[in-house]
Order: structure tokens, then C-alpha cells, then sequence
């Protein structure tokens, strides 16, 4: 009910539904943008142009198409795809060392093959890690990996709440897996 309530607000033009709106979804936002742009700075501009194109189109919202997360999601993916397009970015990647990378919340910058993500989902049974592999390292959304697989949507879902469970009991404190499932968990 809190989501309809910020849309409504949203669609309304009320200017604290912005800042409600940012402090609810751009952490989870930001880490999508970061593995696709692969830098904090323009991880941070794209981010803020994803609010601002929510801000400028929240009246396009359809809630019967999808959860307000969703939308906020395919508004910043498809940003953050633009963004790697530009002639500044394919620039940038010439001159610079552009690894893919996380950041921790203390900052420090970590290749996800350093925490054994890759390693981590290949434990896994293939029709799950092969699913992990497309949303998590490869960007696709649940729809596109249905669409690419021919496996039914509701199919794609359910294993990946399964890939998900899987990886807490089968790696405990494991903090990459943790980091990984946190990350998955939003796609359901």
C-alpha cells in the first residue's frame, strides 16, 4: 500500500515523493547501474537522471504492468545501456582500466570474480546457475531470459527463488552468496 501512496504522489507532481521514492529504491538501483556502466561517477549521474526521468514520467506509470520497482528498474537499465552507448563513455573505456567491479559500503572496490560469484553459481544445478548467469553477470531482465530460453516466465521466477534459497543453506556466511542472493532477490 506505501508504493501506491508514492505513486499517486508521484503522479501528483509532490515534490517530497522524489526524495521518498530515492531513499526507498537507489541503493538497490545503484548496484544494477554500477555493473553496467562499471564507474561510481557515472554510475551516480545515471542514477540521478533515472529519478528525474521518474519524476518528468510519473504520470506513464501503469501499475497493471508491474510492480513500481520494476519500472524504476527498466527506467535505470535503460539509462545506464544509454549511457555505455554515448561517444564519452566508448571514449573513457579506450583511455581507462574500466574491470567490472562492487563496491562495498565502505567503499572499497572488489572484482566480483575476487568474491567467487562465478565460482559460487557454478555449484549450482545448471538449469538455475545458467539462469544466475544471464540476470546477475549478463544484465538480462526475467522476461528477456524467458524470451531468449523459450522457458515460461512463472518457470524463470521459481527457479530463481529456488537458486536463491539454494545459495543461503548451501553457503551459510558466505558473504559473496549472501551479496548475491540480496541482489537476485529483487528481481522476484
Amino acid at each position: 500500500m506505501q508504493d501506491q501512496q508514492l505513486i499517486i504522489r508521484l503522479q501528483q507532481q509532490d515534490q517530497s515523493a522524489i526524495s521518498t521514492l530515492y531513499d526507498a529504491y537507489s541503493g538497490a538501483l545503484y548496484g544494477v547501474v554500477l555493473r553496467i556502466v562499471q564507474t561510481n561517477e557515472l554510475a551516480e549521474q545515471v542514477l540521478q537522471d533515472t529519478f528525474l526521468k521518474a519524476w518528468r514520467n510519473g504520470a506513464q506509470y501503469d501499475a497493471s504492468k508491474g510492480r513500481l520497482f520494476t519500472w524504476l528498474l527498466n527506467i535505470a537499465r535503460n539509462t545506464a545501456i544509454d549511457a555505455t552507448r554515448s561517444a564519452h563513455f566508448k571514449n573513457a573505456q579506450k583511455t581507462g582500466n574500466l574491470d567490472q567491479i562492487v563496491t562495498k559500503a565502505g567503499g572499497e572496490v572488489l572484482n566480483p570474480d575476487h568474491l567467487g560469484l562465478r565460482e559460487i553459481v557454478s555449484k549450482l544445478d545448471e538449469k538455475y546457475s545458467s539462469l544466475i548467469e544471464m540476470i546477475y553477470f549478463k544484465g538480462y531482465t526475467q522476461e528477456e531470459v524467458a524470451e531468449v530460453t523459450g522457458i515460461p516466465l512463472g518457470t524463470i521466477k521459481t527457479r530463481i527463488r529456488y537458486a536463491i534459497n539454494e545459495l543461503r543453506t548451501v553457503f551459510g556466511d558466505n558473504r559473496a552468496a549472501i551479496l548475491l542472493a540480496a541482489w537476485l532477490i529483487h528481481f522476484i
